[in-house]
């Protein structure tokens, strides 16, 4: 333990680790990174410099006088300022019960030639197949048209493209990545490579001894669907008695020290409860909670006039998670992934097409986003045939809305276009029949009214997710 502070002195700061953040060290692109369950941060030598002293027990004193030791002209104030912004980031504690940031070398090519953009994240859809029924799932409509799936090898072979093309945070999805019982292979094979695994999961397939493998395995997050607080209202969304399950799974990864975000996939039905779901994700022990309002995708279209919240509702949730996050204060991260429809800007969907991320369905089919198949005219390419880089760098797909060139009036000249990338193709498809038109969220769109104003009913509820 640190000593007291004597009077009119700042206690010294203990920086560590918070749960689920990882630094490495990535020979792709010759930098040190942060990774955390939703993002990478790509560190200056300076920071890196910082975080190498941070072992959990040292204060921001002793690690300036180590750094003083190394370099000239260190300086105390911009020591602590780093660690304080990084702890803003919540990346960091500072009261000594953060983990030591020691940087594990994650596998690379080093020296390889990185062209810019070279991706951070790969959304691995491992199947479609699930047991909930939730209306509001992203997946396609004709399911049964996509059973196929890569099988172990391939999904090891293209974890290690990703890898070699820069890739450093592997999100495993579906469908419920749980049903695949190579999981624990995929999740051993990508610590070895040094990427960062996150399952998102509904939990249901999971007992301790799956827990215990996915641990013993490397497994470095977990993010865990919840439909509702009231648990009638949760299993009639997700079609049987799941709520229970959900919870107990909850307790099963905590308990094994897993890092857990709470994931509420938010709508009509349930935004009346946004504050129940903060407080539930405490009372499981998250270290986060995401409330993200549906996007309408898939299924999640298919059901829009029964999704689809009102102006009145998106203002009210924006109230609910500044009282919730007072109410909570730095106990739990709560992430609010706001719905665009209402606000007259439209979101950075993906961080900009083909521009950090890209994603792998079931079959093997590589696209920039989970919804991008529909567009007409955009050739679909294969991790089968192709090797991932040259469809990351050079395919059709990847390069038909990357950077800016592309984009029309007024997106073109909008001081915002390298901020929100000119939004969402798919929903500009969706909604115009245009998947190069403005995206209908942003006010200036002339197709604005369509997002906004309420969606034609297609029948007396909604539809629930089948593998026909």
């Amino acid at each position: 333990m640190t000593a007291p502070a004597r009077t009119g002195q700042v206690p010294d700061q203990v920086p560590g680790l918070r749960p689920g953040v990882r630094l490495v060290h990535d020979p792709v692109r010759d930098r040190t990174a942060l990774l955390h369950p939703e993002g990478v941060l790509l560190l200056n030598d300076t920071a890196a410099a910082v975080l190498r002293h941070c072992d959990g027990r040292r204060g921001a004193d002793g690690i300036t006088a180590e750094l003083a030791g190394e370099y000239e002209g260190v300086d105390g104030g911009e020591v602590r300022s780093l660690l304080a912004d990084l702890a803003g980031r919540r990346l960091l504690t500072l009261d000594g019960t953060g983990a030591p940031a020691t940087a594990r070398p994650a596998a690379g090519l080093p020296g390889a030639a990185v062209r810019a953009p070279a991706p951070f994240g790969l959304v691995a859809e491992l199947t479609h197949r699930c047991p909930l029924q939730c209306t509001y799932c992203a997946n396609p409509v004709e399911l049964t048209r996509h059973r196929a799936e890569l099988d172990t090898g391939q999904w090891l072979r293209l974890l290690d493209q990703a890898r070699g093309l820069g890739v450093l945070q592997l999100h495993l999805t579906g469908g419920e990545p749980l049903l695949r019982r190579d999981l624990a292979t995929l999740v051993a094979h990508a610590h070895r490579l040094g990427l960062y695994t996150n399952l998102v999961t509904s939990g249901l397939p999971l007992d301790a001894a799956r827990v215990a493998e996915l641990a013993d395995a490397g497994l470095d997050h977990v993010q865990l669907s919840v439909q509702d607080a009231d648990l009638r209202r949760a299993d009639a969304v997700a079609g049987l008695a799941a709520h229970e399950r959900k919870l107990a799974a909850a307790a099963l990864l905590t308990g094994a020290g897993l890092p857990l975000t709470v994931n509420a996939v938010l709508h009509r039905g349930n935004l009346a409860r946004l504050g129940a779901l903060a407080d539930l994700a405490v009372a499981l022990g998250a270290d986060r909670v995401e409330l993200a309002h549906t996007q309408f995708y898939g299924w999640a279209w298919q059901n829009r006039a029964h999704l689809a919240p009102s102006a009145a509702q998106v203002r009210q949730a924006e109230l609910d998670v500044a009282a919730a996050r007072l109410r909570h204060g730095d106990r739990i991260e709560i992430v609010h992934v706001a719905a665009d429809h209402h606000g007259g800007t439209a979101k950075p969907c993906m961080d900009g097409w083909g521009r950090r991320q890209l994603v792998v369905a079931p079959d093997g089919a590589v696209l920039p986003c989970l919804a991008a198949a529909q567009l007409p005219g955009l050739p679909v390419p294969s991790a089968v045939t192709d090797g991932l880089a040259a469809i990351w760098y050079d395919s059709p797909a990847f390069n038909r809305y990357r950077g800016t060139d592309w984009m029309p009036e007024p997106c073109h000249s909008c001081a915002l276009r390298e901020v929100d990338h000119g939004g969402c193709r798919c929903q500009a498809f969706q909604f115009t029949g245009d998947a190069g038109a403005t995206d209908p969220a942003c006010r200036l769109s002339p197709h604005h009214h369509l997002l906004s104003g309420p969606a034609p009913v297609t029948g007396p509820a909604p539809a629930p997710r089948r593998m026909r």
